[in-house]
């Protein structure tokens, strides 16, 4: 454990984790893990009181930063998406109420229907 802190291994990556403990001790990790927790704990304890965080919070850390920034990520597109179909169902009552009106329209007779002026043809030939 003190190798590991000083920054001193022999026998791991000097990682501040119980895998690299264990490697350190010469020991196999589940006899950190399950028969001595209490190692494991005074190891986590005694790196914060040097000062360093132990790889485990860093890696901890940088996921919790970066589902942050997904989460941000994801309530903007929330509000574009709920601004979009806003806007979409008001185009769609303004196009039902058109199309209302143009059947009204068609049903009733008061409509006037005029002819346009056609004009002369004039195709190939002449």
């Amino acid at each position: 454990m003190a190798r590991n802190l000083a920054g001193r291994p022999e026998h791991s990556n000097g990682a501040l984790t119980v895998v690299a403990l264990a490697l350190e001790a010469e020991v196999p990790r589940n006899a950190l893990t399950q028969r001595h927790p209490d190692v494991t704990n005074a190891f986590y304890d005694n790196a914060r009181a040097c000062g360093q965080v132990p790889d485990s919070e860093k890696r901890l850390r940088r996921q919790i930063r970066r589902l942050k920034e997904l989460r941000a990520a994801d309530a903007e597109e929330i509000t574009q998406l709920e601004a979009d179909v806003e806007a979409r169902v008001g185009a769609l009552h303004q196009s039902t109420v058109e199309k209302r009106l143009l059947r009204q329209q068609l049903t009733e007779d008061t409509g006037v229907v005029r002819m346009l002026p056609t004009q002369p043809r004039i195709g190939p030939g002449r």
